[in-house]
C-alpha cells in the first residue's frame, strides 16, 4: 500500500507543529485506509529524512507548501532523492480553489465585512515564480469574494505588506484587511498582526479543504508509484 508523506517547512514556534500535526489528523480522518505519516524539512521534528527512512513500500509526498520557491524546486527534492530516490513527489498545495474556500473562511470568521479592501498576506520568496503562485492564489480568492484583492509580501517581494497597505488606504473602503496566506502562525503570521491593518485573519490551519486538496495532490501522481495503478478511495467531506 502507498503511503502519503506530509512534508512540511518547520519553525521554532511550537504552535507550528502541533498545526501540522492537526492537519495531518484531518488527512488521515478524510481516508482512513491509507497510511500517513509527517515529516519536517529543518527544525521541527520528527526530520523528513527519518520518517522517509522507516516507511516501507511505495511512497509519495505532498510538500505543504502554499508556493514554489526554494524549498518546493530544491531543498525537497534533494531532500527525497537522498533519503529515498523511490519515492514520487507530488505538486505543492497552491494556487488553488479549495486554499480559496478556507481562506473565504477564516476572514468571515474574522469579521470580514463587504466593504473592506483584502490585502491577501504571504511570507514572500526570491523566486519571482513563487510570487506569481501566490498572485494567481489572490486571483482565486477576489472571485470567491466578488472584490479585488491584493497580493503582498511580508518578507522578499513587491509590494511589501506596508506598502498595499498604504495602497488600498488611498481607495474609498472603511478597513484594510489581510487574509493570512499562512498555513500556522508563527514569525510571519505575526508580522502580519503588527502591521496595522484593521483585521488579520488567522492562518489556513487544519481544515477538510485543505485536507482534500492533499489528497488531490496525491492522487496526481499516486499512478505512477511503483509503476502500478493505485485506484483512489473517495475522500471523507
Amino acid at each position: 500500500m502507498t503511503t502519503l508523506v506530509l512534508a512540511a517547512h518547520g519553525a521554532r514556534d511550537p504552535r507550528w507543529a502541533a498545526v501540522m500535526a492537526a492537519v495531518a489528523g484531518r488527512v488521515r480522518r478524510a481516508r482512513p485506509g491509507t497510511p500517513v505519516e509527517l515529516g519536517f524539512l529543518e527544525i521541527s521534528s520528527p526530520p523528513l529524512t527519518e520518517v522517509l527512512a522507516c516507511v516501507r513500500g511505495p511512497v509519495v509526498v505532498v510538500p505543504l507548501l502554499l508556493a514554489g520557491g526554494y524549498h518546493a524546486h530544491i531543498d525537497l527534492p534533494a531532500v527525497v532523492a537522498r533519503a529515498r530516490p523511490d519515492a514520487v513527489v507530488a505538486g505543492r498545495l497552491g494556487p488553488h480553489p479549495l486554499l480559496a474556500s478556507v481562506l473565504a473562511r477564516r476572514l468571515a470568521s474574522a469579521g470580514l465585512r463587504p466593504c473592506d479592501a483584502v490585502i491577501l498576506g504571504a511570507a514572500g520568496s526570491s523566486d519571482p515564480a513563487a510570487l506569481d503562485d501566490v498572485r494567481a492564489a489572490a486571483r482565486l480568492l477576489a472571485v470567491r469574494l466578488s472584490r479585488p484583492v491584493t497580493a503582498a509580501f511580508a518578507a522578499n517581494g513587491s509590494p511589501t505588506i506596508g506598502e498595499a497597505l498604504d495602497g488600498v488606504r488611498t481607495g474609498p473602503a472603511p478597513r484594510a484587511v489581510i487574509a493570512s496566506y499562512l498555513l500556522a502562525p508563527g514569525f510571519f503570521h505575526t508580522r502580519l498582526s503588527e502591521s496595522g491593518a484593521d483585521l488579520v485573519s488567522e492562518p489556513l490551519g487544519a481544515d477538510d479543504d485543505l485536507a482534500a486538496l492533499v489528497w488531490t495532490r496525491f492522487d496526481e501522481v499516486a499512478a505512477t508509484v511503483a509503476g502500478t495503478a493505485c485506484r483512489p478511495e473517495p475522500v471523507a467531506r
